[in-house]
């Protein structure tokens, strides 16, 4: 056993492409990831690592748009990605890519018990 200090779960989550944005934008993006964090991380039930790539299109028009991929690692070596969603809402972009992850990890794992076996 070693006497170090526990993971954060800054460390498993990564975030590419959020420099480019404003701090506010920063700070919802860290707020949806680390709360979908706890639901994936519950339903592959095991430690998981998040890479969050977030794209901006027309960044000097009037709106932008926000192109989300989530992809989750598992210590097991399978891989989740989300198709790239995109929205003119930063919010909506992000919860879209989440919720295809956990579509997907709910498909492929069988982790749905509504249904009876």
């Amino acid at each position: 056993m070693s006497s170090g200090t526990p993971r954060e779960k800054a460390e498993l989550i990564q975030y590419i492409g959020v420099s480019a944005l404003s701090p506010e934008e920063q700070d919802t993006v860290n707020t949806i990831a680390t709360e979908h964090y706890e639901k994936i991380k519950r339903g592959v039930h095991n430690d998981t690592s998040l890479v969050v790539h977030v794209k901006t299109h027309n960044a000097e028009g009037n709106r932008k748009k926000y192109s989300m991929h989530v992809r989750v690692i598992t210590p097991t070596k399978q891989q989740f990605d989300s198709s790239n969603a995109d929205d003119w809402e930063l919010p909506r972009a992000l919860h879209k890519a989440f919720e295809d992850v956990q579509n997907q990890i709910r498909h492929k794992l069988h982790t749905d018990t509504t249904r009876p076996r």
